[in-house]
């Protein structure tokens, strides 16, 4: 990787787009496809050649003139920056619907992702286990990780709890948040938090049927009005 580019501040649109990256060379790399150009990738992502060689040059470009890219040097190349060479240890805090599904996507251990523990408040579910790994009553969180390498934990609280056992673990040293719960989170500036609000994502995606619906709506009144 180019020297140049490691003080560099990457832009957020940028690095939401490198997941992508890596899924869809993935993706190649199953279908043994071995090189490919910036235009053929654009075509299978929906983004432009231009902003792909814009994206991968702030990394130091990864690309040969006429050659194109290597498929599995990329791939590669982008797990490094996305720390996916090495393994994570995980714990979830609430063992609901969500975060019971969470334990069950087998897709994170192929991505390095362990979780190791899951913690409740609820007695019916505490000394369960969920493909293997045990949910513990929330009392035992702080000894649970001052014995264990916790590296992210992923909150699937009601929002009344979030707040405080976000609290509890950035002061227990835990320096990632995986946030389900609905509710921002306030806490230290060396705790990294990433929100995933599921009905933002819907509510979006309802906009966008409406959208398309009120376009069609006024194409058909416009037609109508010609016709006339």
């Amino acid at each position: 990787m180019n020297s140049n580019n490691s003080d560099k501040k990457i832009s957020s649109a940028v690095i939401s787009r490198l997941p992508r990256y890596y899924r869809y060379l993935g993706d190649l790399l199953e279908s043994d496809i071995t090189r490919i150009s910036s235009k053929e990738l654009s075509a299978k992502m929906n983004i432009t050649a231009s902003q792909i060689r814009q994206d991968l040059n702030n990394f130091g470009g990864f690309g040969q003139q006429g050659y194109g890219y290597n498929v599995e040097y990329l791939y590669n190349e982008i797990k490094k920056i996305l720390g996916l060479d090495r393994v994570y240890n995980l714990i979830v805090i609430g063992g609901g619907n969500i975060g019971q599904a969470l334990v069950n996507y087998t897709n994170f251990e192929r991505r390095g992702l362990v979780i190791t523990a899951v913690f409740d408040i609820n007695p019916r579910l505490i000394g369960m286990t969920i493909r293997g790994v045990k949910i513990y009553d929330i009392e035992k969180i702080e000894e649970f990780i001052s014995n264990n390498k916790v590296d992210v934990a992923i909150l699937t609280l009601p929002r009344s709890q979030a707040c405080k056992v976000a609290n509890q673990l950035a002061s227990l040293g835990v320096k990632a948040i995986w946030n389900f719960s609905h509710v921002d989170l306030k806490l230290p500036e060396d705790v990294i938090v990433e929100n995933v609000h599921l009905t933002d994502s819907l509510m979006t995606l309802l906009y966008k049927i409406n959208e398309v619906e009120t376009h069609e709506t006024e194409e058909e009144y416009n037609e109508h009005n010609t016709n006339q």
